[in-house]
């Protein structure tokens, strides 16, 4: 293959950047003739920025923000679309120290049960009220972020009203562990590492996950410019190639040493390899428990991880419209499925697109089922939904 084709991409360093990183350090993106340009960010809403003035071809991105470009909720707003996704799961929820001891001591077990950990940060959230306490302050990356929803619907199912009972900050994934131990937040939900730095250093505590909250969902993607896109086809097809391939490295764990000495570069992640090993490995340390294996905490390739899904696009729209970001409309619903792309993946990995890209129900911890058809009678059915009134 004659020449080099230079794709500008940037991430956050997070575990889940892994396949961007391992494409340019392990030569999958060279073997396809691009030049992969990696460049480290520090907040979503840079990456976002970034990508919208063209300062990147493409980027590591939350699986909610090419959707909340498209549909103009964002500053800089410009039609995205996500053909490739990054992996599924990934998060986890922590809290302070302060934060799990009065959970444990209302019941809270070191399962990561979201269930059973929710029921006792219910009753630590009507003690504190009743005497009179603040509200807890709990970290999102992104207003327009998995971590946002699934926390939200983890505190509503649990009984806690997340317009009232708690406030929210926006932290970038970086700052989170530093932000807990200095007593300005109480929990926050993030990807890793950045959990287990908490739990390593003693500023907090894991207390239950992704995989726990909303098995094998979907969680980052490869976002970029609907115009770039059609203007390079061939440029995004050889890119899903080495994706593809740094995907099943990066998978396997006999491969997990050598990537978690590549991510821990102060390039990328900047952070001790064995708090890398946790997160690659699902090893993580809940609660007051030593650390022990979470079945399907993060999938780089396994399970068509990598395949922008469409249902579970649609489950953050409704997040979306349930909390007040967007409305519900038929052109709103159109927009969603038009970002997200698994189409151009197929064809890209030689597979039939026929057969990706389904609009299959969704379940969560709490037991409903999210039909991807049925929007409104989903919502209807949620707790603490949209008030105009507290809008």
């Amino acid at each position: 293959m004659s020449g080099s084709v230079t794709v500008r991409a940037g991430f956050i360093p997070l575990i889940d950047a892994a396949l961007l990183i391992a494409a340019a350090e392990k030569g999958f993106a060279a073997r396809e003739g691009l030049e992969l340009v990696l460049q480290r960010e520090t907040s979503w809403a840079n990456i976002r920025d970034r990508v919208a003035i063209g300062h990147f071809d493409v980027a590591h991105m939350l699986a909610p923000l090419p959707v909340a470009a498209s549909l103009g909720l964002v500053p800089l707003p410009v039609p995205m679309i996500a053909p490739y996704a990054l992996g599924l799961g990934g998060n986890a929820v922590t809290v302070s120290r302060a934060l799990w001891e009065a959970l444990e001591a209302a019941g809270a077990p070191s399962t990561g049960d979201p269930a059973a950990t929710g029921a006792a940060l219910a009753a630590v959230v009507s003690a504190r009220a009743a005497a009179g306490h603040a509200p807890l302050t709990l970290a999102v990356v992104n207003a327009f972020s998995g971590h946002n929803y699934e926390l939200r619907h983890w505190l509503a199912a649990s009984g806690i009203d997340p317009w009232r009972d708690v406030q929210f900050a926006v932290v970038p994934p970086p700052f989170m562990a530093d932000a807990l131990a200095a007593g300005r937040i109480d929990g926050y939900c993030v990807g890793e590492p950045w959990n287990t730095v908490a739990a390593s250093s003693g500023a907090g505590r894991i207390v239950t996950t992704k995989a726990a909250i909303w098995p094998k969902s979907l969680e980052k993607v490869l976002g970029m410019r609907t115009d770039w896109a059609s203007a390079n086809e061939e440029t995004l097809r050889r890119l899903i190639v080495a994706l593809e391939a740094a995907a099943v490295w990066c998978d396997a764990p006999e491969n997990h040493g050598e990537l978690a000495a590549i991510l821990a570069a102060p390039d990328y992640l900047d952070v001790a390899p064995d708090r890398i090993l946790a997160g690659l490995g699902g090893e993580l340390a809940l609660g007051s428990a030593a650390p022990k294996r979470i079945a399907d905490f993060h999938s780089f390739a396994a399970g068509d991880a990598t395949e922008p899904r469409v249902n579970h696009a649609l489950w953050l729209f409704s997040q979306m419209v349930r909390w007040g970001q967007a409305s519900l409309g038929e052109d709103a619903v159109a927009t969603v499925r038009a970002t997200m792309r698994p189409d151009i993946r197929a064809r890209a990995l030689g597979l039939d697109p026929a057969r990706h890209g389904g609009l299959q129900p969704v379940r969560l911890f709490d037991g409903l089922t999210f039909a991807p058809d049925a929007l409104a009678s989903y919502l209807a059915a949620l707790p603490f939904g949209v008030d105009p009134g507290r809008i």
